[in-house]
């Protein structure tokens, strides 16, 4: 079950199991279900790192993007991890929001 359309809202930043780190723009659903994959062993760890970050042209083109090519579990308790595989032209809108809010 998919949950109705995401806002995002806050910046994340994910450890993998293998120690490298990506940034996420997600929102506490997002944050909560990396939480649990923390404690079931699925990532190594999750910090947010910004929150309320400023509803930007760019944080609505990767809200478009997140919400109509994954699927979003509704619920906390997730069977498995699904990193958001970005697009090169993705990659470049999370690079904007990243300084449109002075994270590095």
């Amino acid at each position: 079950m998919s949950a109705d359309f995401q806002t995002l809202d806050i910046i994340e930043e994910i450890t993998r199991n293998d120690g490298s780190t990506y940034k996420e723009i997600g929102n506490l659903l997002h944050n909560g279900q990396a939480e649990y994959a923390v404690e079931e062993g699925m990532i190594k760890k999750v910090r947010i790192l910004k929150i309320n970050i400023p509803h930007s042209k760019n944080v609505e083109s990767y809200e478009k993007f997140v919400n109509e090519n994954f699927e979003i579990p509704a619920n906390i308790a997730i069977s498995q991890y699904t990193e958001w595989q970005r697009t090169p032209e993705m990659d470049a809108v999370v690079e904007k929001i990243l300084a449109e809010n002075k994270v590095s």
